[in-house]
């Protein structure tokens, strides 16, 4: 009797833990796509350029992605449940910090430190759920759910936002996520239960140090770019610097006794193939999050709540596949799932590279609609391929492999994507005989050239009405050609994962070979 009350007790403490880890993941993720949403406003609020508003989403995503390995592995070291109450608590710091900003640069700063926290947290969520649901069906439909809270993010992170821009100020939307990271630091306390790895090695400080230089210059090589010239010695130096920073991080991984990335784990085709996945969706995903926003507020003249509202599909179709996507896997096998994702990534952006400034937003949905269903198809299966190769007293590195892969495609998504369509934005303004008065300010990103415009109607009567028209028209046929050249880099990469998916990604784990090839890559004691 006794034992028979203790199961439903066991399965109550399980659920609890599970939701709180799901309110862990939708603070993070919100609070990019909640940022998103404003993009546009902070271009008349705070006169921030889109070289700027690149910086401002990728301060986040570069932090993230260059703390989260050191981030897992001294949470399996110092114990998950601290790392997440920490990494919470400096979250909503860093929110309602931001909130105030004054000037972009300020922001960014902000921004940075909340990637930081994002680092300290997110992996906590996927190692906690691994320890606690240990056997897999139970891991994989926990992972299910865990993705499926990605989904809900993306669908209230924008309306969300577009409510509070509209009704007060960009600020408010930080203070939402503070509020949304306190909230879940109050359940964490009560829910989250305590495990660490006693036996993880100290902290490789060199690595951490390389990683962070590598991923950080590469980035600011892409930003810069449009800027420098893609072609020039500037640009070319910068990205040959990145490369050398990347190789001598994996000469130094490979070598070192307690590595912070054990670079054999990539000898794992079935590992190897599930981070590249994983890797080119979110590059694809936070590219397009980037410049549709803005599409729809610059070039369609959408009110911030109605761009919010207009984003559900994405939302609601990869919420609905995240949940789907682990029994297909189950049942007819990772690789043909995950490809299927890949090639609905693809098809949508082929799609997308189609559209100009007058689509009907029914187009649009359709395509928002694949892109959804490809990112949950893809999520949930690529990540349970990840941690099933990890042991589980190593789940703090695994999940942090598994973050930084998303948070590597998101940052250099952002960077690429972004970086390419301001390229093609400003070449498409060259050649007008507008004056230079107007032209200069519009380079630097659609937002200033309709606020320009706006100037020139009101300042210069007839003359300035015209020149008004003919600028706001240039800029946003401009901003539609950089939108549809970025897709077709988002299409082109999501193309290649999925051939290299069909090739090396197994249908199925099979248990020898996993546990083989785990022990021959597993970290060094």
């Amino acid at each position: 009797m006794h034992l028979a009350s203790a199961v439903p007790a066991l399965r109550s403490r399980k659920t609890h833990a599970l939701v709180t880890l799901c309110f862990a993941v939708f603070v993070v993720n919100v609070s990019t796509t909640i940022v998103n949403i404003a993009l546009p406003t902070l271009v008349g609020d705070l006169g921030a350029t889109t070289r700027d508003l690149l910086w401002i989403v990728d301060a986040f995503n570069l932090a993230f992605a260059a703390l989260v390995l050191a981030a897992g592995s001294l949470s399996d070291r110092f114990g998950r449940r601290l790392f997440l109450l920490g990494g919470l608590t400096l979250f909503a710091i860093a929110s309602l910090g931001g909130a105030w900003s004054s000037d972009p640069g300020q922001l960014i700063a902000w921004r940075a430190l909340a990637g930081v926290a994002a680092a300290i947290v997110y992996p906590v969520t996927l190692s906690i759920l691994t320890n606690v649901f240990t056997e897999r069906s139970e891991r994989v439909a926990a992972i299910g759910i865990w993705g499926a809270a990605t989904g809900v993010s993306v669908a209230v992170g924008p309306v969300v936002g577009g409510a509070l821009i509209e009704h007060f100020w960009w600020g408010s939307i930080l203070v939402f996520n503070g509020a949304a990271a306190l909230f879940t630091l109050l359940m964490a306390t009560r829910t989250i239960p305590d495990s660490r790895d006693p036996s993880t090695p100290p902290l490789d400080k060199s690595g951490l140090i390389l990683s962070t230089m590598a991923i950080g210059s590469l980035v600011h090589a892409i930003i810069e770019a449009p800027d420098r010239g893609w072609g020039s010695r500037a640009t070319t130096l910068a990205f040959a610097f990145a490369a050398v920073l990347l190789t001598v991080f994996v000469y130094r991984e490979s070598r070192a006794r307690h590595p912070m990335l054990d670079v054999r784990l990539f000898k794992n085709m079935r590992f190897t193939a599930a981070s590249g996945a994983v890797t080119s969706a979110f590059f694809a995903m936070f590219g397009f999050i980037f410049l549709v926003t803005q599409y729809f507020q610059s070039v369609r003249s959408f009110g911030a709540l109605e761009t919010g509202v207009r984003m559900l599909p994405v939302a609601g179709a990869l919420a609905a596949f995240s949940l789907v996507s682990p029994r297909l896997a189950v049942s007819i096998g990772s690789k043909l799932v995950v490809a299927s994702g890949l090639v609905s990534l693809t098809a949508a952006f082929v799609w997308i590279s189609t559209i100009d400034a007058s689509t009907g937003y029914g187009q649009i949905a359709g395509q928002m609609v694949l892109l959804g269903a490809g990112l949950g198809l893809i999520s949930a299966p690529a990540t349970e391929a990840i941690m099933g190769v990890v042991p589980t007293d190593k789940a703090g590195m695994g999940s942090a492999v598994n973050d930084a892969t998303r948070e590597l495609g998101g940052t250099l998504g952002v960077a690429v994507i972004g970086s390419v369509a301001l390229s093609v934005y400003r070449d498409s303004l060259e050649g007008t005989q507008l004056p230079p008065v107007l032209m200069e300010p519009a380079r630097e990103s659609v937002g200033a050239a309709l606020a320009a415009s706006q100037q020139a109607a009101t300042a210069f009567g007839d003359a300035g009405t015209l020149a008004a028209r003919e600028l706001s028209d240039l800029a946003r046929t401009a901003f539609v050609d950089g939108f549809t050249t970025g897709s077709l880099v988002a299409g082109v990469i999501t193309a290649v994962a999925a051939v290299l998916i069909l090739i090396f990604l197994p249908a199925h784990p099979n248990q020898q070979t996993s546990d083989d090839e785990t022990s021959e890559s597993s970290l060094p004691q």
